[in-house]
């Protein structure tokens, strides 16, 4: 710990005069898109000439080869899918006739063509063939190579791989192993800048602001880095600052991501089964509110305002006065990872109870708050000495409109009660399908999906045989992953990944039902029993009361008091 010396303050205290920072309301700050088109304007005007065409090029070059890579290690899902569709074209030509017989054999000879070409190029670029027994080495080398590229780029990169680290659905296991690095192995900025960031930010001297700070930073993140220090009040807490220029970095970039983007939109097959206009509207977005430490301080105290009543759930308290829009000053707290399972098991806490509490939270944040901590990767949680959850970094947070709050809710209680054809409507309802489409034509692929998987714990999952059958139902059915789902589904893959580490035996269902019960009359009580009537008891109608479902919502009331 550095102790700074004291000294003459030279700089002006603030511009209120009473020695705090100013810091706006919530209202003033929640303009995120604004905000990032004037950034993007004000990034293209700065950066024009060759270094601007050549960090476009490498950004082109770099997702260039991640989609190469990606479209090639998945490829026998799409040539298995296109061998069935073939074989269904060739018998519906037979039933029309010799004409439609020789177009569809045309038709098959060029995919023959297009499969023996890709084919020759994948064993070219993997050095081998694909089921090789150095394909692992080989996914491993890509993933360092890629991972080692996004760092280079610099912090959207950075976000962008550390989003891809969590989904399991989308890369191979060796890709998230190196990615999921990124959340915790970011390289640092020089220190020196870091101490003007705060001295500009703050409007005093460093030694006025603390009376001791590290020389070196705790961690580096993507957009900041963390300092442990110590008020002259004799508080200890860790101080987040902000990456210098991270505005005009982000904001050219993503004007090359919309580029890319718009001209994805011209060749639909490639955005069939992605909205990827709207999903970079929302990391815009995201990225944008995460870059306002103001907000992300609001967002820690309103999540700590929806927990108060929590006693397991901790979060930093923010000292407002040490905060700026790119200095944030909290609480320091010490804890161990949820992953860390030896050192739990140490302190005799239950990693499998962390992992519940945690899945809990996760809950009462999707279903009841509305409001929700958009990136719970192991990092921005710990387990404190006496056992409760801390939750840390609120610069990504989700908000979920009542509507589909209201949808979801619906989802929720129709997986909790295995009401398969009730949670196929449900996708239909939240627009996992695209439209134009008859739902009742894939309704079957999905309750038989759904029925196949829905009671399986997390160790009894085989993940690559479900990648491989969730892809082929993808690109046989018109599916898609709504952008307004884009945050929410980053959650729940981050939790599930927590989930197999910590507890391989978890069953996400035989967890929530305790919690749904509650849910249920609480949301009952407090919309005064409209939805008693309307929703959970479902008049038919002819006015009569579904009186088994009357039944069974007092069975869940008795068993819900009497447990505690």
């Amino acid at each position: 710990m550095l102790e700074l010396a004291k000294g003459k303050d030279l700089l002006a205290p603030s511009a209120n005069g009473d020695g705090r920072s100013s810091v706006p309301t919530v209202g003033h700050n929640g303009h995120a898109a604004e905000r990032a088109e004037r950034a993007i304007a004000r990034a293209l005007a700065a950066r024009s000439g060759p270094r601007a065409w050549w960090r476009a090029v490498r950004i082109l070059w770099t997702l260039g080869w991640l989609a190469l890579y990606l479209f090639l290690d998945s490829y026998d899902v799409r040539a298995r899918y296109s061998q069935r569709l073939t074989t269904r074209l060739h018998a519906e030509a037979r039933a029309r006739g010799r004409i439609a017989v020789f177009k569809s054999w045309a038709r098959s000879f060029g995919r023959r063509v297009a499969d023996l070409v890709i084919r020759i190029a994948r064993f070219l670029i993997f050095r081998g063939p694909d089921g090789s027994p150095r394909k692992e080495a080989r996914l491993e080398r890509q993933a360092r190579w890629l991972k080692n590229e996004l760092i280079a780029l610099g912090p959207t990169f950075i976000k962008i791989g550390q989003a891809l680290g969590t989904r399991a659905d989308l890369l191979p296991l060796a890709y998230i192993r190196e990615f999921e690095t990124l959340q915790d192995q970011v390289p640092p900025f020089s220190s020196a800048e870091a101490y003007a960031t705060i001295e500009r930010e703050l409007g005093r001297p460093l030694f006025r602001a603390y009376a001791e700070i590290e020389a070196e930073p705790l961690a580096a993140a993507s957009l900041g880095q963390v300092y442990r220090a110590r008020l002259h009040t004799g508080e200890e807490v860790a101080v987040k600052v902000q990456r210098p220029h991270l505005e005009e970095t982000i904001g050219f970039d993503i004007a090359v991501l919309r580029w890319i983007v718009r001209w994805l939109a011209r060749y639909p097959h490639f955005s069939e089964n992605a909205d990827w206009s709207g999903m970079l509207d929302e990391f815009t977005r995201t990225i944008f509110d995460e870059m306002d430490y103001v907000r992300e301080a609001h967002n820690a105290d309103r999540f700590r305002a929806n927990f108060e009543s929590w006693r397991a759930v901790y979060v930093p308290k923010i000292y407002w006065t040490h905060t700026t829009h790119r200095v944030l000053t909290m609480e320091f707290i010490r804890g161990t990872k949820v992953t860390d399972l030896e050192a739990l098991r140490a302190r005799h806490i239950s990693p499998v109870k962390v992992n519940r509490l945690l899945v809990r939270t996760y809950l009462k944040q999707l279903l009841e708050d509305g409001f929700f901590h958009a990136d719970p990767h192991p990092g921005n949680l710990l387990v404190m000495e006496d056992g409760r959850l801390a939750f840390f970094d609120f610069g990504m947070t989700g908000r979920i409109a009542p509507k589909l709050q209201s949808m979801m809710v619906d989802a929720f209680f129709h997986v909790i009660n295995r009401e398969i054809s009730e949670l196929a409507n449900d996708l239909f309802k939240l627009e996992f399908l695209k439209p134009g489409y008859d739902p009742e034509t894939i309704r079957p692929v999905i309750e038989r999906l759904f029925e196949k998987h829905l009671n399986l714990k997390l160790g009894e999952v085989n993940f690559k045989e479900l990648t491989y059958e969730l892809a082929d139902v993808v690109y046989a059915y018109p599916f898609r992953l709504p952008s307004n789902f884009t945050y929410i589904m980053r959650a729940l893959m981050t939790l599930e990944g927590i989930g197999l580490v910590t507890d391989p035996e978890f069953n996400f269902f035989d967890t929530a039902k305790p919690y749904a019960k509650e849910l249920v009359l609480r949301r009952e009580g407090r919309e005064l029993r409209r939805m008693l009537f309307d929703k959970a008891l479902r008049r038919n109608g002819d006015g009569r009361i579904e009186w088994d479902r009357v039944w069974k919502l007092a069975k869940w009331a008795a068993k819900t008091y009497l447990a505690k």
